[in-house]
């Protein structure tokens, strides 16, 4: 069973799609259905992706089809699209028959959207990251002071670290950083890694929490510090 703000943004997803072939912006979707954040919205595409209603397309921005939708919806009837507030028609009548209950709203838990910047290496370095991809939503709490972004960690050389392949991680940027912390560095201006900085006189040593992976020791000037690891996300 679905609830409310649930039907109605499957409802959305399906009259946009068949109106336009493209599916709706997580923006277009959060005023259709008058939610304060997007964090709302990426809760309830997870919720219709896990009920088997929705499929996300893979290395697709905003790719999404419609997979099913609801018993109760015929085929070929749809739901108007929303003008502010989404309100689906009625189809049947009611007379005589007992009122449905209400499904509970959808919680709306506070939080601040944090940009993911792309994708980070723990392992080989890779490109400098620059792109902004999506955003995640972060609890208030695990944001200090000064500026934060996330990546998307690819490699294990960060293992020993508790750092997998696939977390996401929360940085705070900065330009300096203590010996032992875990920082995003960037490597000849033009390589990104993740790696545990550690000071040795006028060099850097960019060193892996894996035995797999050697140390790296960079002369003055080679690496900048792009940011110190705050926190990590991981998805199960």
């Amino acid at each position: 069973m679905l609830t409310r703000k649930q039907y109605e943004l499957l409802m959305f997803i399906h009259e946009r799609l068949k109106e336009t072939g493209v599916p709706p912006s997580f923006d277009e979707m959060k005023e259709a259905l008058d939610l304060r954040s997007k964090s709302g919205i990426h809760r309830l595409i997870t919720a219709l992706e896990e009920r088997g209603f929705i499929r996300r397309l893979p290395n697709r921005a905003r790719a999404m089809e419609v997979v099913r939708l609801p018993d109760s919806i015929a085929p070929g009837l749809g739901a108007p699209r929303p003008r502010g507030s989404f309100s689906p028609e009625v189809i049947e009548g009611s007379l005589g028959k007992p009122e449905p209950a209400k499904p509970a709203p959808e919680p709306e838990t506070s939080g601040i959207e944090i940009p993911v910047m792309g994708r980070i290496a723990a392992g080989v370095p890779i490109e400098a990251i620059q792109t902004h991809s999506h955003s995640i939503t972060v609890p208030p709490e695990l944001l200090g002071k000064g500026e934060h972004y996330a990546l998307e960690v690819r490699g294990d050389s960060m293992i020993e670290a508790g750092i997998l392949d696939g977390d996401t991680v929360l940085i705070r940027r900065t330009s300096t950083a203590d010996s032992g912390d875990i920082v995003v560095a960037l490597v000849d201006d033009e390589e990104a890694t993740l790696k545990r900085l550690r000071k040795k006189g006028a060099s850097i040593a960019l060193e892996a929490a894996n035995p797999a992976y050697e140390t790296r020791i960079f002369g003055p000037g080679r690496v900048r510090v792009q940011g110190r690891l705050v926190a990590l996300f991981r998805q199960y």
